[in-house]
């Protein structure tokens, strides 16, 4: 998809575009202990749909996608840097993502779109629809090579 201008924000929208070393450096800017290069770089080559937002060439707010394409997309790694949060790049983002689904998915079928929010961010998602359920979100942090069945 070609890159487009938002013109709500002034900034630019752009998709599949930016690396490891942009994402990392989002990251660093909200949370702590950013994931490796390594690994950056293996997730967003699998990610099925990333979107960025651009001023000029630094990134300044992202999100991406995973899933199978049929049943199931899973939302990930929302984040937009601290000076540009309460400019509605939170809903750009969420809107382009939402928009890829609805563009590429299997017409007239529902499909299941998720998300991990902290709960001062379900209010933001209830807003685009999302609602909460009862299953609970459960992570194991796996070391590969390390492994052992029980």
């Amino acid at each position: 998809m070609p890159a487009e201008r938002d013109m709500k924000s002034a900034l630019d929208i752009r998709y599949n575009d930016f690396d490891a070393d942009a994402f990392i450096s989002l990251w660093n800017a909200v949370w702590d202990g950013a994931p490796s290069r390594e690994q950056t770089a293996l997730a967003l080559e699998h990610s099925i749909f990333r979107v960025g937002v651009y001023d000029g060439d630094r990134l300044v707010g992202m999100a991406r996608m995973i899933g199978d394409l049929g049943l199931c997309y899973y939302i990930k790694d929302v984040i937009v840097h601290p000076d540009y949060q309460g400019r509605g790049l939170g809903n750009v983002l969420l809107t382009h993502l939402l928009r890829f689904i609805d563009e590429n998915g299997v017409p007239g079928k529902e499909i299941a779109v998720e998300l991990c929010a902290m709960p001062d961010k379900m209010p933001f998602y209830a807003k685009h629809g999302f609602k909460s359920n009862e299953a609970q979100r459960m992570r194991l942090m796996l070391c590969p090579g390390t492994y052992k069945p029980r």
